[in-house]
């Protein structure tokens, strides 16, 4: 299936890796809230749950419409998931270092991988944008 796709290889490989970190995200805003009090993040009201069930249903969405555009190797879709990873990135590269968490990494590292991980899915962005131009 990848291998005749006009998606290249690498962008496939990018974003299984951006879902496994998604998927790893999910598992700890359903099951491990244990690993969210540690990060100093409450649970304490129903309002709490509400944002991170909330965000834990939205990531599934991007969980599905990712494996979705994998499975089909459609490039315009790809193109939308894209757009939306490269949003939900680029927001958390402001609002992960001025809001860090308690377990989570030095704000000023945890900046810089998330602009390195912006710069590959906008490179890959521009990447499946050119193949579905000289596909059309």
């Amino acid at each position: 299936m990848f291998k005749s796709s006009e998606i290249p290889m690498w962008v496939n490989i990018f974003m299984l890796l951006i879902l496994f970190f998604m998927g790893i995200q999910v598992y700890w805003y359903y099951f491990d809230h244990q690993f969210l009090l540690d990060a100093g993040i409450t649970i304490e009201t129903v309002a709490d749950q509400n944002v991170i069930y909330t965000t834990a249903g939205r990531l599934v969405a991007m969980i599905g419409a990712t494996l979705f555009v994998m499975f089909t190797q459609n490039a315009k879709q790809y193109l939308v998931v894209l757009l939306l990873s490269i949003l939900r990135e680029g927001q958390e590269t402001i609002i992960d270092p001025l809001l860090p968490l308690a377990n989570g990494p030095d704000p000023v590292i945890d900046f810089w991988v998330h602009i390195v991980i912006v710069a590959l899915e906008i490179a890959a962005f521009v990447a499946v944008y050119k193949r579905s131009k000289t596909a059309s």
